[in-house]
C-alpha cells in the first residue's frame, strides 16, 4: 500500500472524552472496520490535557460525565482535571485504544465525492509532510472550540500592565501567586473554578465582573454514593447514581425554563445563606438574564462563597475602562491594584476542528446547514458530529451519538447503502433558529456563521435527554428525511452564493469580531 494513501470504514477526528469514547465504541460494537483518530496534539485529552490553570475541575457530576461503560468510583464526584485525565488514561491502557490514535497530525482539509463515495481527507504531519485516507464515514469528535488561543476583548491600555496576565487557556507553567494581588476578570464556570483555587496562596484575589452568572453550591461528594458503595455491586450504584443526576439535571432545566422566578428565588436564597452578609447578593450575584439562558456555574462545598466570606476574595461588579500599569481602572473610578490579572473573558469557537469540508470540490457553508438531531446535518453525508449537551453532562449526549452511528453503520451495511444525509429541501425556507439554547457570549459571537437548527424535531436539538433517549436511541433509522445512496443534489446545494465568504469559520469570525 502507498505509505501516502490509505482507506478506511471511518475516521475519527479528535482524542478528547468525545473521540475515546467513539473509539471505544466502535471497537466494540464494529470490531471488523479499520478505523483510527487523528489528533493534533501530542497526548489525549482534548480539555483535560489543554487547561492547566489552578483548579481545573468538572462543572458537572461525574456519575453522568463519565462513560456509562466506564463507572466513576470515587466518593468525590466533582473531579479535578489531573482525575479526568488519569481516568481517561485507564481506559486508554485497559483498551489498548492506543492503537488507533495517531499524534501530532491534523486535519486540513476533507473532500467529499460523490462518485466514489469517500471523504478524501488530507492529513498534515507536525513536521508538515501530508497524506491522504479515503474514509467512509467522517467522525468529528474535536470540541467546538479554538485550542490556540481563548477571547480576549480589546482592552484599553491592555499593553500598560506592567504585571503578569496569565490567561487560563495557556496559563504560565510554575507561576507563582503566593501572596500576589490578583484580578480575574470573568464570572463564569473558569472564573469560579480559579478564584477560590488561588485565593488559599494568594494575599487578595478580585473577581472583576462586568455582570454576574448564576453560581449554585453542591456538597463535593455524595452521601447517597457513600452509602450504596459500601453493601451494592459498582455497576448497581452507578446506575442508581447516574439515575439520580440525570433525574436532577433535567429537573432543574425544565423548572428554570418553566418557573424562572422560582429557581432565581431558590439561587438567591441559597447565595445569601451562603455569602452571610459578606458581599451583596443583589449587586453581585444577580444576573439579568433568566437561569440557564446560560450555563449555571457550580462551586463545590461553598469553595467561592467561603473565601469571600473570610475577606481573601471581593467582588467588584462594573465594566473595565481601562488597564493600567499597576491594575485596572473601572468605569465608576476605582481602581484595583495586582501583580497578577487573569483574563477568563471566555472562548473562541470553531467548527470541526477548522477543518475546511467540501462537497464534490464545493465550499461547505456552515451557516446554509441545518442540524439533525444534534448530531449530523442537512446535505451533509457520511459526517457526525459528536457534540454534547450544555445544560447537564456533555458525555450523555455524546454516548447516544456513539450508538445512533453503529446503528446506523449496522443499517447500511444490512442494506448495501454507501451513503446517507439528511435531506431538508434548499428550497424551504432556513428557520434562524440558534443552534445551541445557551446565549452564552461565546455562542452569540459565532452565530452568523453557525448552522442553524429547526423549530420542530429531527431539526432541532431540545437538549433534554430522556426526549433524546427515545427520540436518538429507539427510533427508526428510516424517517423519511435520511437519504441513502442519493448524491444528486449534494453539489448544487454546496455552491456558493455570489458574495458568499469562502474563508474557514475561524477567519469569519476573527473579521467579524474586528
Amino acid at each position: 500500500m502507498n505509505k501516502d494513501y490509505e482507506e478506511l470504514d471511518m475516521l475519527i477526528v479528535g482524542a478528547g472524552i468525545s473521540g475515546i469514547g467513539m473509539c471505544y465504541t466502535l471497537k466494540k460494537k464494529r470490531p471488523f472496520d479499520a478505523f483510527a483518530v487523528i489528533e493534533a496534539r501530542d497526548s489525549i485529552g482534548g480539555t483535560w490535557d489543554l487547561f492547566k490553570y489552578p483548579g481545573i475541575r468538572s462543572d458537572s457530576d461525574m456519575y453522568t460525565f463519565s462513560y456509562s461503560f466506564k463507572p466513576w468510583t470515587e466518593r468525590n464526584y466533582v473531579a479535578t482535571g489531573d482525575r479526568i485525565l488519569n481516568y481517561l488514561n485507564e481506559l486508554i491502557r485497559d483498551e489498548a485504544l492506543d492503537h488507533y490514535i495517531r499524534f501530532q497530525q491534523r486535519i486540513t482539509k476533507a473532500n467529499w465525492d460523490s462518485s466514489k463515495n469517500r471523504w478524501l481527507v488530507t492529513v498534515q504531519r507536525r513536521d508538515g509532510s501530508e497524506y491522504y485516507i479515503a474514509a467512509k464515514f467522517l467522525n468529528c469528535c474535536g470540541g467546538y472550540y479554538k485550542y490556540d488561543h481563548g477571547y480576549l476583548p480589546e482592552f484599553t491600555g491592555y499593553s500598560d500592565f506592567k504585571g503578569i496576565i496569565a490567561h487560563p487557556q495557556h496559563w504560565p507553567e510554575n507561576l507563582d501567586y503566593s501572596n500576589k494581588r490578583v484580578i480575574v476578570i470573568g464570572s463564569g464556570a473558569t472564573a469560579v473554578t480559579i478564584v477560590p483555587s488561588i485565593a488559599k496562596k494568594a494575599r487578595h484575589v478580585t473577581m472583576v465582573q462586568r455582570s454576574p452568572s448564576y453560581i449554585y453550591s453542591r456538597p463535593a461528594s455524595d452521601a447517597l454514593f457513600r452509602v450504596l458503595s459500601r453493601i451494592l455491586p459498582r455497576g448497581i450504584t452507578n446506575k442508581i447514581m447516574r439515575f439520580k443526576y440525570m433525574t436532577l439535571q433535567q429537573m432543574a432545566y425544565y423548572l428554570s425554563k418553566r418557573y424562572p422566578e422560582f429557581v432565581r428565588k431558590l439561587v438567591r436564597q441559597q447565595n445569601k445563606e451562603s455569602l452571610a452578609g459578606a458581599a451583596d447578593v443583589d449587586v453581585h450575584f444577580k444576573p439579568d438574564y433568566n437561569p440557564w439562558d446560560q450555563r449555571m456555574a457550580l462551586v463545590p462545598d461553598n469553595d467561592l462563597f467561603n473565601e469571600v466570606r473570610s475577606g481573601k476574595v471581593s467582588v467588584v461588579t462594573d465594566h473595565i475602562e481601562r488597564f493600567t500599569e499597576t491594575g485596572v481602572k473601572m468605569k465608576s473610578g476605582q481602581d484595583i491594584e495586582a501583580d497578577i490579572i487573569v483574563p477568563a473573558t471566555g472562548l473562541e469557537l470553531q467548527l470541526w476542528g477548522n477543518m475546511a469540508l467540501s462537497v464534490d470540490g464545493h465550499k461547505v457553508v456552515g451557516n446554509k446547514l441545518t442540524n439533525y438531531k444534534g448530531m449530523m446535518f442537512s446535505q451533509l453525508p457520511n459526517f457526525v458530529w459528536v457534540f454534547g449537551y450544555t445544560n447537564s453532562s456533555w458525555t450523555l449526549k455524546a454516548e447516544l451519538t456513539y450508538d445512533y452511528v453503529c446503528r446506523l453503520l449496522h443499517h447500511m451495511e444490512q442494506h448495501g447503502y454507501q451513503s446517507v444525509y439528511p435531506y431538508r429541501d434548499p428550497d424551504t425556507p432556513q428557520d434562524k433558529v440558534a443552534p445551541v439554547a445557551l446565549k452564552a457570549g461565546y455562542i452569540l459571537r459565532a452565530l452568523p456563521w453557525l448552522p442553524t437548527q429547526g423549530t420542530d424535531f429531527p431539526w432541532c436539538n431540545k437538549d433534554f435527554y430522556f426526549k433524546d433517549l427515545y427520540a436518538i436511541k429507539h427510533s427508526k433509522l428510516a424517517d423519511g428525511v435520511l437519504h441513502f445512496d442519493d448524491n444528486a443534489p449534494l453539489a448544487e446545494f454546496h455552491k456558493p452564493d455570489p458574495g458568499d465568504s469562502l474563508e474557514s469559520p475561524s477567519e469569519a469570525m476573527t473579521k467579524s469580531a474586528a
